[in-house]
């Protein structure tokens, strides 16, 4: 303790340095059980600073006297002339807050909301083996919290943009991949936090490319924990059945996570989660021009160069590893031969949910496709960004309600780089 302050310092490396009640003793004027109220009166004239008034029998406490209710009660008509004389424990508190040193400053905390406003007003007696170390200070005891929760907080935050750069390192190969394959294309990964639960794969091939856009349950760092379970089971598919059967790869993803999660609804021992994802899986076969996809649950569009139309490929409304999808669930694939310079595009629900304009409901597949024919002429960054844009100023002052991911790409139109500036 450092002039009444007690220093908060991380011990052994990110491991939190907890303190103790003791720490928050400090040594004051006490008055024996047998002493009158004249003395009370003594010490407290003497020591201004002074709360509250320990009352001892040899070196244990029995009691604390309020400076405040004290001096109230001999303040009134002829309570000085009537206590004076009388013994100090009429107007001691009886069941103060007692704990010992080695008490940790959270648990005096609880007991200090249990024992009511008066510990936090007149303080509480901190004790070694019952014998009296000195007085705690309700103040300084919200202090220390504070200050431990502020340290937590740091230490939480530091390991999520940690497991941030971790997530998007896993990204970065796609990433690169989708960079050599397409010329005009726009990517956009915004963790509603941090971290998120969505994520997307991009695979170069000689003949064509695969792509991945999925998301996950929830958001934060349970959503972002089950993106690696989902990454890895695509990739374990991807390697076993290839990418020209996006139905085939959906069906293997499901069955891997609902083995990883134990989510088998079958099981006699009930699963303690039920987590899953929605996505949508697509090979795009360069020589035929033809795109196949499988769904669940996440739509695919298609806006053709001379077309005013979106087309819309919808697929099962079935996620993939939730306790309720069968292990054998069979995903189909659905084929749409792709001109030249047409678009597609493929997003997570967090954009089409969202919630906000004049009458707060959701902004929905109509507004999207609206935006993709409004903007299909611009290259597809500048479009990504106008997408994004549009998204915003509906969301308004709405909270964002998840994670916002999209993929879109101009199949054989002018060369650009895929915008990346949010991935």
């Amino acid at each position: 303790m450092v002039d009444g302050q007690f220093s908060l310092t991380p011990a052994m490396g990110n491991k939190l340095f907890q303190p103790t009640a003791g720490a928050l003793a400090v040594t004051v004027p006490v008055v024996s059980f047998d002493e009158n109220n004249a003395k009370v009166l003594e010490v407290f004239g003497q020591h201004k600073e002074l709360v509250s008034l320990p009352v001892v029998e040899g070196d244990r406490p029995i009691g604390l006297i309020s400076r405040h209710i004290f001096m109230s009660q001999m303040s009134k008509p002829y309570h000085r002339e009537l206590y004076e004389r009388k013994s100090c424990i009429a107007f001691m508190d009886k069941d103060p807050l007692i704990v010992e040193g080695d008490t940790s400053v959270e648990t005096v905390g609880a007991l200090a909301v249990a024992s009511g406003d008066k510990t936090l007003a007149d303080g509480f007696l901190i004790v070694e083996q019952g014998r009296l170390l000195g007085l705690g200070s309700g103040l300084e005891l919200m202090r220390e919290l504070v200050a431990l929760q502020v340290e937590k907080n740091r230490q939480v935050m530091q390991s999520i943009d940690y497991a941030s750069v971790i997530q998007r390192a896993m990204l970065s190969t796609s990433r690169s991949a989708m960079s050599q394959a397409l010329d005009d294309a726009c990517l956009i990964w915004e963790p509603r936090d941090v971290v998120g639960g969505d994520f997307y794969h991009f695979e170069h091939h000689a003949d064509g490319w695969f792509a991945a856009v999925a998301d996950c349950t929830g958001h934060g760092v349970p959503g972002a924990f089950l993106t690696l379970i989902a990454s890895s089971s695509l990739k374990q598919a991807l390697e076993l059945h290839g990418p020209r059967d996006p139905a085939q790869v959906m069906n293997e993803v499901n069955r891997s996570m609902k083995r990883v999660l134990g989510q088998h609804a079958s099981s006699e021992k009930q699963s303690e989660s039920d987590d899953g994802m929605d996505a949508c899986f697509f090979w795009f076969d360069t020589g035929s021009r033809q795109l196949t996809c499988a769904n669940a649950k996440m739509s695919l569009f298609v806006l053709a160069a001379d077309g005013e139309e979106v087309q819309t490929i919808d697929g099962k409304r079935t996620g993939l590893g939730y306790v309720d999808t069968p292990d054998d669930m069979r995903w189909e694939n659905r084929s749409v031969q792709v001109g030249l310079d047409a678009i597609v595009f493929v997003s997570t629900d967090g954009i089409i949910d969202q919630i906000g304009g004049a009458k707060n409901i959701a902004f929905g597949k109509q507004r999207l496709r609206r935006a993709l024919q409004e903007h299909r002429h611009l290259p597809m960054a500048e479009l990504g960004r106008q997408v994004m844009a549009g998204h915003l100023d509906y969301q308004g002052t709405q909270r964002r309600r998840d994670d916002v991911t999209f993929f879109g790409a101009r199949l054989g139109g002018a060369a650009n780089q895929p915008d990346e500036q949010h991935a």
